[in-house]
């Protein structure tokens, strides 16, 4: 319930990127692969266990990116579960959450830095994707990788790198896609912080 509700506030204040044909493939990524309600345990296990292996096939810079991936995975896991036990233990949440009760939750956990660092770690993520789209051969080499990572069992991981990579490859460029979310991000931080009545009431 708690992640989907996030989920669904990411789609809804996002929602012209959702529908938008460049930006689209990206965002949905960004809320399926990168914040989504599901548990990404085998994919960050994966991706540990085969770092060293997978250099022999992948670019530094690429599993630079996924290292950062797992970051923000724990890093989200780590906050959510904070706020998590706040709204269950200090408001009284069961079933449903209210944005209210969700940012009343934010002020109490008091972790301003940490969401914020969050948040550039998103984006630095992003970026590293884009920065892979634009080298020679990235994509020749994920695919030839995909034989090893399925024998090895490696699938999730196969598959995330694939599709983040492919999604980032069709916008053609990546900086003001995520110069939207950051400012978007960072201006509903700040008004949850401020004490906005809504402050996931952003203008486009």
């Amino acid at each position: 319930m708690f992640r989907a509700w996030q989920s669904q506030r990411l789609a809804t204040t996002h929602a012209d990127l959702l529908a938008s044909p460049r930006y689209g493939p990206a965002c949905r990524f960004f809320l399926t692969d990168i914040y989504a309600p599901k548990d990404f345990t085998q994919r960050n296990h994966d991706i540990i266990r085969m770092h060293e292996f997978m250099l022999r096939f992948l670019p530094a810079g690429l599993l630079r990116t996924l290292t950062q991936a797992i970051e923000l995975n724990a890093l989200t896991e780590e906050l959510d579960d904070k706020l998590l036990t706040v709204l269950v233990t200090r408001l009284g949440v069961t079933d449903t959450i209210t944005p209210q009760q969700y940012a009343e939750g934010y002020r109490i956990c008091n972790n301003y830095d940490e969401r914020r660092y969050q948040i550039d770690l998103l984006v630095e993520v992003g970026r590293g994707l884009d920065r892979l789209t634009r080298l020679p051969l990235v994509g020749l080499t994920l695919r030839l990788a995909r034989g090893p990572a399925l024998r090895g069992g490696w699938h999730e991981m196969q598959s995330f790198l694939e599709r983040g990579f492919q999604a980032f490859k069709h916008m053609g460029g990546a900086t003001e896609f995520l110069d939207i979310i950051r400012r978007r991000e960072m201006a509903i931080l700040d008004r949850i912080f401020a004490g906005a009545d809504d402050p996931f009431a952003i203008p486009f």
